[in-house]
């Protein structure tokens, strides 16, 4: 089974999520529950953080589809940072990067939020 958690701090108001292991069908609820949570509470300013993400499938890339309405729809939105070639391949093969901001750098992302 594959191997995947999700740790999260608060950056000025901005929640960066940091992925690691592999998000799969097996793994992908883990991250659709943060999603959900940051929503219910209404914080939609939101980084995730790529760098330790090993493996995406297209569950996971499901639960980036099914959010970003509703993240943007409060006046918020998802950026993706520090992603692998390996990732990052995977998100353009179907076309995210001209539906997200992806970041080479999480403090550039995070800077986004603030100086538009």
């Amino acid at each position: 089974m594959s191997q995947f958690n999700i740790t999260s701090d608060d950056r000025h108001g901005i929640d960066v999520l940091h992925l690691v292991g592999e998000l799969d069908a097996h793994t992908a609820g883990t991250l659709e529950e943060a999603f959900k949570s940051l929503i219910h509470r209404n914080r939609t300013r939101i980084v995730v953080n790529c760098q330790n993400l090993l493996y995406i499938s297209s569950a996971g890339l499901g639960v980036f589809m099914a959010y970003i309405e509703d993240v943007r729809e409060r006046e918020g939105d998802i950026k993706l940072t520090n992603m692998s070639p390996k990732v990052y391949h995977v998100f353009d093969l179907l076309g995210f990067p001209a539906l997200y901001d992806i970041l080479d750098d999480e403090t550039d992302a995070i800077h986004s939020f603030t100086n538009p």
